[in-house]
């Protein structure tokens, strides 16, 4: 109807324009059969007629211009548009939803939504009269590795047509998994020594105990009050690193520096574990200096040679390197022959309390904030964080940095430390 209508009107402005170019014929009779009948006000209204034809066209014009610019508009939005009409059939629907629901604009159209969206989630809320909220439900692309989650939800306008709007909500949904998962992991880490310390508390106010069994109880508590005092240590290094500026290049550490420290720490840890001490060498090749924060750097390097310590059972082989690339940058990386880590573990290693084992984990002290840590760390010095491991064979955690961050330096002589198991080497 629209296109006929717009059809005649073509017609009748092109007849318009012919008359004022050639003037009105006439026929028998002083009037033409094709033509308006002749008199002295005929120019002027048909002068009239064309301007008021032409200011419908321009207006109609304008008007299907802005319905394409809204079109265009609602086409590009990020979240999906879907009209549907009284009978809940597809009419229109723009492209990210027809990515998030696999639809297919052109021959999905007029078929009805509940056959093309089988979730029985949608379609029970479908079939309802409330709409004031969303429905979730699995997105087309979703896998149980990488799931995606959608926020449908219909809002009814005009006679009886209902709007279908979609929104991808995973990393929402995500985000707020992690803050509860945070919350209540905060609390089971913080809880767990407190109770020990208020036990054992209350057995040294009430019971008669020996020196020998008083000192035994201190020391267990000061270990719990330990745990506690690096968990907090813990969360306010991340909560600096989230909430502080980019380290900038103005400050500068040494590797070599960094990884004696590193070779001192994990020392301590593997005498503090048990009686037999892991195998551990600490290489350097191409000494350099690395610009950024150096305590940042300093706890992300000694966060993986630490995990490896913590994981790696006594006396298992634990080794860091430092090496310069071709590409002017450099890595520091750490080997282990632990256990190793399964590929499904692998993606989630570096969120908060991710435990890959809980009792392990929990048994090796740590607080499952290390690799978030390093994380954090990477991220603010444009760095790289690798993971490599296989089950039964170990692991192996590399920072890699960028050609900005480091700063080679003149080859020294090779040095060696008084520990044979210990190669620290400057090549």
């Amino acid at each position: 109807m629209a296109l006929r209508d717009a059809w005649h009107r073509q017609q009748l402005l092109d007849w318009l324009r012919q008359m004022q170019l050639s003037g009105p014929a006439q026929g028998e009779g002083g009037l033409n059969a094709h033509q308006p009948p002749q008199g002295a006000g005929q120019a002027e209204v048909v002068d009239r007629t064309l301007r008021l034809l032409k200011a419908f066209a321009r207006a109609q014009q304008d008007s299907q211009q802005r319905l394409q610019d809204m079109l265009a508009a609602i086409q590009a939005s990020p979240n999906g548009v879907v009209l549907l009409d009284a009978m809940g059939r597809i009419e229109w629907c723009n492209q990210t939803a027809a990515q998030h629901l696999g639809l297919d604009g052109t021959r999905d159209l007029r078929q009805y939504v509940a056959n093309l969206i089988r979730d029985p989630n949608f379609s029970a809320y479908a079939a309802g009269a409330d709409f004031g909220t969303d429905v979730l439900v699995a997105g087309r692309a979703s896998t149980p590795s990488r799931p995606v989650r959608l926020s449908l939800q219909l809002h009814p306008y005009g006679q009886g047509r209902r709007l279908l709007l979609s929104r991808d909500v995973t990393l929402i949904e995500q985000a707020e998994a992690m803050r509860r998962d945070f919350v209540a992991n905060v609390s089971h880490e913080m809880r767990t020594p407190l109770t020990v310390l208020a036990g054992f508390v209350e057995t040294l106010q009430t019971l008669d105990l020996s020196p020998q069994e008083v000192r035994r109880y201190l020391d267990l508590m000061a270990t719990q009050s330990e745990r506690m005092q690096t968990l907090v240590s813990d969360l306010l290094t991340l909560s600096r690193l989230e909430g502080s500026p980019l380290p900038g290049m103005g400050d500068s550490v040494s590797v070599q520096m960094l990884m004696a420290q590193c070779e001192l720490d994990a020392r301590a840890l593997s005498s503090y574990m048990g009686r037999v001490e892991h195998q551990m060498q600490f290489e350097l090749q191409g000494p350099a200096e690395l610009l950024g924060a150096a305590s940042e750097l300093q706890s992300a390097f000694s966060n993986l040679v630490s995990n490896a310590v913590r994981y790696t059972p006594a006396p298992g082989r634990v080794s860091a390197s430092w090496r310069l690339l071709p590409d002017g940058g450099g890595e520091f990386s750490v080997q282990d022959s632990g256990p190793g880590i399964a590929p499904e573990h692998l993606p989630r290693l570096t969120e908060r309390f991710y435990r890959v084992d809980r009792s392990r984990s929990r048994d090796s002290g740590g607080t499952g904030l290390g690799l978030a840590i390093v994380k954090h760390v990477v991220q603010r010095h444009g760095a790289v964080l690798k993971i490599e491991s296989d089950v039964g064979r170990g692991s192996r955690f590399a920072i890699v940095l960028p050609a900005s961050r480091v700063k080679p330096l003149a080859v020294s002589a090779h040095t060696a430390p008084a520990d044979g198991d210990t190669l620290l080497t400057t090549a």
